[in-house]
């Protein structure tokens, strides 16, 4: 109402009151999404707020990438703070106990009576303060009655803590052998020390596990936040990538990344994919071509067409898949999660126990040691390591595998990819190119060669299948006119059927004209078998149930899908190709390429078949295809590999998709499912035998043997240091080598 009034920061008109605008266009923001908050060791726990794990205690964490900096690794932040307080309070009381013992004459400058008391002060401070979040974990605990690591803590700290107050304020209460002047020794040291140790690892850890989710961080900073935008006139305006909408009409300059997904409508050039395919050649691009969002323009400038924006494109759907597969869950973890439940209870029997026999065989010190030795085994015994240790390793090993184009669906398809020991493969799309052409046009009824083309593409105009593109791109490419169908017919795994302009038309496999009882010349039958041998696919042509000819389709096989072959067999996998194609080409093709076994002329329903006699005989099988035909089979499976460059359904019924459609990108999965359940075991092996041994040390099983005990300090920071481990363990992942 008053544009006269301006400012730079939002506010009100002192005019008329009325809120101010910004004036211009709107900047390019980023939508804030709604965060689903889930625990790490706990995928099942899932709320729309922060808070901590109600089974573990642990702080929930913002599920997929938090992308606002202020957000970014807040527990961390805020673990250090409280570790530095911690340990303000604990270092001057660790002084305050240690140094008399050390010979330095303390009470000339302060009584034992004001050492004792400015040690409770400090401690509490210590405990109430910085360190009450694991109280508040491990109280929640016990009302939950889910045992965990902070249950552990609160009971071994608040035993010394407890111990010293009472000992401190009425040491009366203990009998006269555990007084010395009237007092009776305190802990104050060991609980504030604990503590901060504690918070200390808590703090390593979110560090840590902060570091697990770069990769997807670095996925969704690709985006790009604005666009260029050519309205109706030609007039390029930029505007916030989240503004626009299907159908718009964008211009990419050079060095700029492609704002959305579409197709190149104007221009040349060469884009870098690398963040999808993990490939680092730049690919060249012309009119007509798909360029993805995300993705870098190296030179030529260009127009496309945004055809999926937002959460539809394909770098979205990569996230969201990586930030899913991160939180799902193993099946090795159950071993975990077994052990864990009864681990909690047993260790505060083993901390009774041990209290119990020191006090019975500990001699004049017997107190001292019971209460010393039974803190040591709640602290070392804290089972975080052993929770960790497989969900660590998921987290790291899927970002890894994003970076380099093999997106895992869940944890238990990388699990189940590991023992893999067949292969099957569909022909066209996976090891060949999957963009067949026409090659040879035979006709036997005397029919000019456009009219039958011609008949043959209307045919096929209506069929998904590359074969059908390829008859009618060559159509179209002569200029042909394609005609209206009448009763079309998909036949599948056969061929398609329909009248046009009132002829019956059957084009397809051999069987579907014997199926129609049409005869087929034995001289032409040998001339297909021919073409059949050199690689070729040949459709059989019918017009009013007579032999009218047959189109041969070349489908070139992938430059790389005889490396990969070589590399699936060095990793021992036997291969199997099952194809609807023909037995001749089926069979140049596996010859070409070292398959071990092929089936050729193979209906959908037929692939599932032969992949339940597969499981029956107790082979581990993986599945690889790209079509719709595939999905099935993609889904009976132990593990089901879809090609990136393939159907939406066959990606949805695959445990693993490959961006690239790159037959290699299987050698790289099945590699980083080996190392990933790999690093899961050393973590277990390293959790178990730490707690194995750390438990029977703490109790003071080698004190007859060699007069040692672990201080409650030291089993403090040795269980702060095995969680790290295992997390250091996992981030190796991040540099493991998939070729």
């Amino acid at each position: 109402m008053h544009p006269e009034v301006e400012q730079d920061h939002p506010g009100e008109c002192p005019k008329c009151g009325m809120d101010l605008e910004p004036k211009g266009p709107p900047k390019a923001t980023k939508q804030k999404k709604s965060l689903i908050y889930t625990c790490p060791m706990h995928p099942e726990v899932r709320q729309d707020h922060p808070g901590q794990c109600p089974k573990c205690g642990m702080d929930l964490e913002p599920e997929g990438v938090v992308e606002e900096e202020d957000d970014e690794n807040k527990e961390a932040q805020v673990m250090t703070r409280r570790f530095y307080l911690s340990l303000a309070m604990a270092l001057p009381v660790l002084l305050l106990d240690m140094l008399p013992m050390l010979g330095v004459p303390l009470e000339k400058v302060i009584p034992e009576s004001a050492n004792r008391w400015a040690q409770s002060i400090l401690t509490s401070v210590a405990l109430f303060w910085p360190g009450w979040f694991l109280f508040s974990r491990g109280i929640k605990s016990f009302l939950s009655w889910n045992l965990n690591m902070f249950s552990l803590i609160t009971l071994g700290v608040s035993a010394a803590y407890i111990f010293s107050v009472v000992g401190l304020l009425v040491p009366g209460l203990f009998p006269e052998q555990f007084q010395h002047n009237g007092m009776v020794k305190v802990y104050f040291e060991s609980a504030a020390v604990i503590v901060a140790l504690v918070i200390l690892g808590q703090m390593l850890e979110a560090n840590a596990r902060g570091r697990t989710g770069e990769a997807l961080k670095l996925l969704m900073q690709q985006a790009p936040d604005e666009a260029w935008r050519v309205s109706d006139n030609g007039e390029e305006e930029k505007v916030a990538v989240d503004a626009l909408h299907e159908g718009d009409i964008l211009r990419v300059k050079p060095g700029e990344k492609v704002p959305v997904d579409g197709e190149m409508t104007e221009g040349r050039s060469t884009i870098d994919e690398s963040m999808i395919t993990g490939e680092p050649v730049p690919v060249e691009k012309t009119s007509g071509d798909e360029v993805t969002g995300g993705t870098l323009n190296s030179t030529g400038s260009f127009l496309m067409r945004a055809s999926k924006v937002g959460d539809d494109t394909m770098l979205s759907q990569i996230v969201n898949m990586v930030a899913n597969a991160q939180r799902s869950r193993a099946p090795i973890q159950k071993v975990a999660d077994k052990v864990a439940g009864i681990f909690v209870p047993l260790v505060m029997i083993a901390a009774i126990i041990s209290f119990v026999c020191w006090m019975i065989w500990g001699g004049d010190q017997r107190l001292s040691y019971a209460i010393l030795n039974a803190v040591s085994v709640l602290i070392i015994a804290c089972p975080c390591a052993l929770g960790l240790a497989t969900p660590i390793s998921i987290m790291v090993g899927v970002g890894r595998g994003a970076g380099e184009g093999v997106l895992v669906k869940n944890a238990e398809s990388l699990e189940r990819l590991e023992k893999v020991d067949v292969l099957c493969v569909d022909k066209t799309g996976t090891l060949t190119e999957g963009k067949p052409s026409l090659t040879d046009v035979t006709i036997s009824n005397g029919m000019s060669e456009d009219e039958f083309l011609s008949l043959a593409a209307s045919l096929e105009q209506s069929s998904e299948h590359p074969l059908a593109t390829a008859i009618v791109n060559a159509a179209k490419d002569r200029g042909l006119s394609l005609k209206k169908v009448d009763d079309f017919e998909s036949v599948t795994g056969g061929g398609v059927r329909g009248k046009i302009d009132g002829k019956s038309i059957l084009v397809g496999k051999r069987a579907l004209l014997e199926d129609a009882q049409i005869e087929v010349a034995s001289n032409v039958i040998e001339q297909v078998e021919a073409k059949q041998e050199k690689g070729q696919t040949v459709m059989w042509v019918s017009i009013d149930g007579k032999m009218a000819g047959t189109l041969s389709v070349s489908d070139p096989i992938k430059e790389t899908s005889q490396a990969a072959v070589r590399e699936l067999h060095a990793l021992g996998l036997k291969i199997i190709m099952l194809t609807g194609d023909n037995a001749g080409t089926a069979k140049h093709v596996a010859n070409e390429l070292g398959i071990d076994d092929f089936k050729a002329e193979v209906k959908p329903e037929e692939k599932i078949e032969k992949v339940k006699s597969l499981k029956a005989e107790g082979k581990r099988v993986a599945m690889a295809g790209d079509g719709i035909n595939d999905a099935p089979a993609l889904a009976e499976a132990d593990v089901g590999v879809a090609m990136g460059t393939g159907t939406d359904v066959a990606m949805e019924s695959a445990g693993i998709t490959l961006v690239k459609g790159d037959l290699r990108g299987i050698a790289k999965a099945v590699r980083l499912s080996r190392g990933i359940m790999g690093n899961i075991r050393q973590n277990l092996f390293f959790a178990f035998i730490y707690n194995g041994v750390g438990v029977p040390i703490a109790a003071g099983i080698l004190y007859p043997f060699f007069h040692m005990l672990l201080h409650p300090m030291f089993a403090a920071l040795a269980m702060s240091l095995s969680s790290v481990s295992v997390i250091l363990n996992a981030l190796r992942l991040k540099r493991f080598k998939m070729e």
